[in-house]
């Protein structure tokens, strides 16, 4: 009966009009690379003094899951992550836009968003409150734990060369310790330079070793453009929409419980989704090729966290993540404590505010399925035009977090250092998720140190749980990949 009530609030002018504003600001927000949905929240903020409260979360909400779907644009068409919760589209698909195929990997995208996006939506409405709780038990023991099974994923993704892999992402943990200490607040590894005291943001990281290295390696090799034979179908059928469809949804289940869990980002689950995906495929050595599940599986990883995250925040008040903080403080600015009392007594403003998440959801998925044919075409736009443009929005991506010029050269630096890393098949991702990965993993393994030594991570049955599991997983990874890389590869990697 609330949920009832709250789609008939819902569906009332200016509430649509307030839920279509923020669903097609998200999406545009998710195209542009730098400026993700928590800088966009912050911008918005302050507008929303002068709106409704149950409006102002309602547009809030709809950037919020409308960054999620848009982030993948130009991650499939022109390999430009949106932000780091797209960089793992990125890998096959931006390689289906090279086959003729960018509008089966952008309807995908957005199918595998909305079928998140709503299940999550569900989520929330019927188990929010009950599971939110299961959240509380982790602690920095916990995090570390589930933290140290995710570096699991470095093996996963290394490709043929398993040494290379495992070398690029302990490059990328030891990038990600340049800067201040996340403890302490004393600078390390600075070299003498202050600007470097501000470390590597992974946006300008990740805009250089995709946008600025793609570039110089299509304009090296003299391409023309990026696709140039005629586009395929707009729509995924056969085994394509099955694989695709059968990714999404076990993606949602997999990073939906995920996205309960404080600090746990979107950038990580949509790796781990991937990751999960390539595990469990029949055709695991062609991801990285093309494939549509490669796509399909982050995008819904992504999405589901993104949803996940308004049940601690309505049902206990915790943030999962920064763009969850903003809401929070809109919220409170409006004088709604979140928590258990929210639902109680303010349930007619909780539940419209859930029943516009599926008129949303449902919006983005309108708003994005009939632009699918226009964005493909992007990809027969001569490349000496491109280019240009490509490149001017890498600049301003890696300019936007932080207004940094230093940012800018940052990305051209790794844009050169991903170039050479391709060339030499040296594997790409293992460095974002090392980057990624380890300031979580330091300051979680350090807090649990803090809290009882070493042996607290064995002592509690979760982290306990998560630490034998990476064991196995690796052992199984390691044993996989002897049978399945040829044996002229590795015997040519022992001698490197």
């Amino acid at each position: 009966m609330d949920m009832l009530n709250g789609l008939i609030n819902v569906f009332t002018m200016h509430n649509l009009f307030f839920c279509f504003i923020g669903t097609v600001l998200g999406t545009l927000v998710g195209v542009l690379p730098g400026l993700g949905p928590s800088s966009t929240l912050a911008i918005l903020l302050p507008i929303t003094v002068f709106l409704e409260p149950t409006g102002a979360i309602i547009m809030l909400a709809g950037l919020c899951y409308g960054a999620m779907y848009g982030g993948s644009t130009t991650s499939i068409l022109v390999n430009i992550p949106g932000e780091p919760a797209s960089v793992a589209t990125c890998l096959d698909g931006y390689q289906m836009t090279r086959q003729g195929r960018a509008g089966q990997a952008l309807w995908i995208a957005a199918v595998g968003s909305f079928i998140a996006g709503t299940a999550g939506v569900f989520g929330t409405s019927v188990i929010g409150p009950g599971i939110a709780k299961l959240a509380l038990r982790f602690g920095p023991p916990e995090y570390c734990g589930l933290l140290f099974f995710s570096l699991t994923m470095i093996i996963s993704l290394s490709g043929a060369s398993l040494s290379k892999g495992i070398g690029v992402g302990l490059m990328g943990i030891f990038l990600a310790t340049v800067g201040m200490d996340p403890l302490t607040g004393s600078a390390r590894l600075k070299f003498g330079s202050i600007q470097m005291m501000m470390g590597f943001d992974i946006i300008p990281v990740v805009v250089g070793l995709f946008g600025v290295s793609q570039i110089l390696e299509t304009v090296g090799a003299g391409v023309g453009q990026i696709y140039a034979g005629k586009l395929g179908k707009m729509m995924p059928r056969g085994d394509d929409l099955r694989r695709g469809l059968k990714a999404s949804i076990r993606a949602t289940v997999i990073c939906f419980p995920l996205g309960l869990i404080p600090g746990m980002t979107t950038a990580l689950t949509a790796f781990l989704a991937y990751d999960i995906e390539k595990r469990v495929s029949d055709r695991p050595e062609k991801f990285g090729t093309g494939v549509i599940e490669g796509v399909a599986a982050p995008e819904a990883g992504n999405n589901a966290t993104s949803q996940a995250g308004f049940i601690p925040l309505f049902a206990l008040g915790i943030p999962t993540a920064p763009s969850m903080a903003i809401v929070l403080a809109a919220l409170m600015m409006y004088g709604l404590q979140p928590g258990p009392a929210l639902f109680v007594q303010n349930k007619t403003f909780v539940w419209t505010v859930i029943a516009s998440m599926y008129v949303g959801n449902v919006m983005c998925l309108i708003l994005n399925l009939p632009l699918v044919g226009m964005w493909a075409r992007i990809s027969l736009i001569p490349y000496k035009y491109l280019a240009p443009l490509i490149l001017a929005v890498c600049v301003v991506g890696a300019y936007s977090p932080r207004n940094s010029m230093f940012d800018v050269g940052t990305s051209l630096i790794f844009g050169v250092i991903g170039f050479a890393m391709n060339k030499a098949k040296w594997p790409v991702p293992p460095l974002i998720l090392g980057v990624i990965l380890g300031p979580m993993f330091e300051v979680s393994f350090r807090q649990a140190l803090s809290m009882g030594g070493i042996g607290i991570l064995f002592s509690r049955p979760i982290s306990l749980g998560f630490i034998i599991a990476t064991f196995i997983s690796t052992w199984l990874l390691l044993r996989y990949t002897r049978k399945a890389v040829p044996k002229e590869i590795l015997d040519t990697e022992e001698k490197l």
